[in-house]
């Protein structure tokens, strides 16, 4: 049996990706060579649902119950802006940028996550956060540089950064690379609204 990770996704506009882009360039600048992997601009998303090791045999059902919540829900616009670090910004771990998501965004992500949940894969514990990760923090940082960032974060106001607007869902594929990981994009639902 084939197995693979794999993730539910919304893409982020190409103008809010150069937006990102800007501000991670900011925070590089700011923390210095402390050991963060930045997310590369051009593959920040906005995780709906994190499935990790799917079947290959299950691919086709999946796609079907993402096809059936994206039927009902209609195209999306949120607006993006703001800094904050997962668990908290003073032990930061994940550095990211806020989304302001609309009740259709919590509604969808509730219900792809009820779909999977029928299929086998375990229910988010946590509330749904939406947000884009622009980079994490190593284990191997030292206390000093984990201040360090947190210090950054702190003192940094990002503000409005421009409003997203989306029509499709997203099925991915994640293979871990040395680099990075590669994302793959095994199918795609439009978002229908009716």
């Amino acid at each position: 049996m084939s197995v693979i990770r794999a993730f539910i996704a919304l893409d982020i506009p190409s103008e809010i990706q150069e937006c990102l882009a800007t501000v991670s360039n900011q925070f590089k600048e700011k923390i210095g060579e402390v050991p963060v992997r930045w997310v590369d601009p051009e593959k920040i998303h906005l995780t709906l649902k994190f499935l990790g090791d799917v079947s290959l045999n299950n691919i086709e059902v999946l796609k079907e119950s993402i096809r059936a919540e994206a039927y009902a829900c209609k195209p999306l616009v949120f607006s993006v802006g703001g800094v904050g670090a997962f668990p908290k910004v003073r032990n930061p771990r994940v550095i990211w940028v806020g989304i302001e998501a609309p009740t259709e965004m919590i509604d969808l992500q509730r219900g792809i996550d009820v779909q999977m949940s029928r299929i086998g894969y375990a229910p988010d514990r946590r509330p749904f956060s939406p947000h884009l990760t622009l980079g994490r923090v190593s284990r191997n940082a030292k206390s000093a540089e984990i201040r360090q960032i947190s210090d950054v974060l702190s003192t940094s106001k990002i503000g409005f950064l421009g409003v997203g607007r989306v029509n499709a869902v997203h099925l991915y594929r994640s293979d871990l690379k040395p680099d990075g990981a590669v994302y793959t994009k095994l199918y795609s639902a439009q978002l229908n609204g009716e």
